[in-house]
């Protein structure tokens, strides 16, 4: 029942963006070509961005309540009842494909299998460490207040949240569970996006091998935002495909859709910004017209401008804490700006092996034949370009993984199709091409085998995260959440402010707010590092009770002269200690 309810929500609101964004696109007349399923996913995408802007503008007034959020949900099941018997019969009539080859039926099983994976993952508590530093106490700290407020306290408290928005208001209707699966959403349209544009402009093989290699890259276990952002560059991206596609008379409302879904992207992270320059390059290259550049600008501003104005006024920095070395450093200063570019390079790697064989693509016999798959590899290209020029860290090439997976696919099947033509030629004898045939389905089925083999263990590792009792819960959340007991202890019994130490991963189940970072206003480094009675002294006279640290660190304090005169222990479990500072006094505030 606990998946079924969370599974049934899911589609309610599915069902009510898909509305509003039917509702949205069927104004824009159909794109060329016109693909019922391609076209659903936009139209959910696009119900998505109408969400997070309405719920926008009510954080921006301070109106953003339940009410609002169960009556655009209600908005958007009212608007989609009429349009449903329409899209049925689209799909009824829809133009079928011929029977599937062996290797396409393959292909759909070993998507199908990779899919069942993702299935069970929402299902987990909160349990990732961005999400429970910054994501889902920024959300929860909106829903609480209704407001887009600033939470100095959060690492991050001047970034554009827009995805995080669809957290707030899941929040504020359901459990924290439930943004694991609007975060999964994101995912499996753009995994539906990939799909269709691979039958579309290439093959249904190629569709497969991408959708099941983006499938395969994508998270679906946490309340992040770089899948949401991946899919508003997609979507925009396919859109401007649109765009170039359609009869001049209609194409400046697809280049204005595209805008839309970039400028989502851009009040969800920064690194969406890097888009930009391409794709501008991209539309100015094609379209010079003020009044439709001007419609396409406003679209894009709509859903970002307020974060980047917000912060331009408020901190000087448009893109706080990023611009900080043009602009003026404000909540950080220059070494916490090193710090973190330092741990970015830490976490430098190369991206996944998965999509190495986008480099294959030029060589395939599709180059020459598809100006999308062309377009699409310029974008690849230049995305790798950028990350590789600016941080190297995989996670920042999310937004470009969509279509990195569908060209890669294109490039293994020219590699894996380059050696099987080797092979017939210097295989002798008239039935070559049968043996290798027989071969290859022969490997196919090992291959199989293998994968559902893995499935099953996949997916019974994160059926077994699930919990659905409070005691299941907590258990959980003590194995893999370092400093649970004792942060869900303070949020219990503490009276005054906490500051923690080395336990930014368990902020979300600690007191709200809860104080203290490796970088920021409230660094480790402005208190920890004096004798113990003078950082008990700063931290009490600016109002904090207690201090919540890791094992390891809380040994290493307890080795100084004189801490145990100022700290008091409070609680002690799972590898982490809470302590009563002695000096503290009820009537102080931070």
């Amino acid at each position: 029942m606990f998946a079924a309810a969370h599974y049934a929500a899911l589609a309610v609101f599915v069902a009510s963006c898909w509305g509003l964004g039917r509702a949205l696109l069927g104004r824009f007349g159909a794109p060329a070509p016109s693909d019922v399923w391609l076209d659903s996913a936009m139209a959910v995408t696009a119900g998505m961005g109408i969400f997070i802007c309405v719920f926008q503008a009510f954080g921006i007034a301070g109106l953003f309540t339940r009410g609002v959020v169960v009556g655009m949900v209600a908005l958007g099941l009212v608007a989609a009842i009429p349009q449903l018997p329409a899209w049925l019969r689209q799909v009824r009539h829809r133009e079928l494909p011929a029977a599937l080859s062996w290797l396409e039926k393959l292909g759909m099983v070993v998507l199908a299998l990779v899919a069942v994976t993702t299935l069970a993952s929402p299902l987990a508590p909160p349990a990732a460490f961005d999400e429970l530093m910054y994501h889902l106490p920024y959300a929860r700290e909106v829903a609480h207040s209704g407001s887009l407020g600033i939470y100095e306290w959060l690492r991050y408290p001047w970034f554009p949240y827009n995805y995080n928005l669809l957290y707030a208001g899941a929040l504020m209707v359901g459990d924290d569970v439930f943004p694991h699966f609007l975060n999964a959403l994101a995912g499996w349209t753009s995994v539906l996006i990939v799909y269709r544009l691979g039958v579309l402009h290439i093959n249904r093989v190629v569709a497969c091998v991408g959708a099941a290699i983006w499938l395969g890259m994508g998270d679906y276990s946490g309340a992040l935002i770089d899948t949401s952002v991946a899919l508003f560059v997609l979507a925009a991206c396919t859109a401007l495909w649109w765009w170039r596609e359609s009869p001049p008379a209609a194409s400046a409302r697809w280049l204005a859709l595209a805008a839309f879904f970039l400028g989502v992207a851009a009040g969800s992270k920064y690194q969406a910004l890097t888009v930009l320059p391409l794709l501008g390059v991209f539309v100015l290259w094609h379209e010079r017209r003020p009044r439709v550049l001007a419609v396409a600008l406003l679209c894009f501003l709509v859903p970002c401008v307020y974060w980047y104005a917000r912060n331009a006024i408020t901190t000087g920095d448009p893109f706080n804490p990023i611009g900080a070395r043009v602009f003026g450093f404000t909540n950080w200063n220059a070494e916490d700006y090193r710090l973190q570019l330092q741990d970015v390079r830490d976490h430098a790697s190369l991206p996944s092996v998965l999509i190495w064989a986008v480099l294959a693509v030029p060589f395939s016999a599709h180059w020459k034949r598809s100006a999308a798959l062309r377009a699409a590899t310029v974008f690849c290209i230049y995305s790798l370009f950028v990350w590789t020029l600016t941080s190297r860290y995989p996670r920042y090439l999310t937004s470009a993984f969509p279509l990195l997976a569908l060209t890669a696919a294109v490039g293994w099947q020219t590699v894996f199709g380059g050696i099987a033509a080797k092979l017939r030629r210097s295989m002798p004898g008239r039935d070559r091409s049968g043996a290798l045939d027989r071969a290859g389905r022969a490997l196919a089925i090992v291959l199989l085998v293998a994968a559902v083999g893995v499935v099953f263990y996949k997916t019974r590792e994160k059926v077994t995260m699930i919990a659905v009792t409070p005691e299941q819960r907590e258990a959980f959340l003590r194995q893999h959440v370092p400093g649970y007991a004792v942060m869900n202890y303070l949020r219990e019994h503490a009276k005054g402010q906490v500051y923690q130490i080395a336990l930014s991963e368990a902020t979300y189940y600690g007191p709200s707010p809860v104080w203290g970072d490796a970088i920021g206003p409230w660094r480790y480094s402005d208190f920890i590092i004096f004798p113990p009675a003078d950082y008990a002294k700063k931290l009490a006279d600016k109002g904090f009770e207690a201090i919540a640290v890791s094992l390891p660190t809380a040994t290493y304090l307890e080795s100084q002269p004189g801490f145990r005169e100022q700290f008091a222990l409070m609680y002690e479990k799972d590898n982490a200690k809470a302590y009563r500072i002695r000096q503290y006094k009820h009537d102080r505030t931070p």
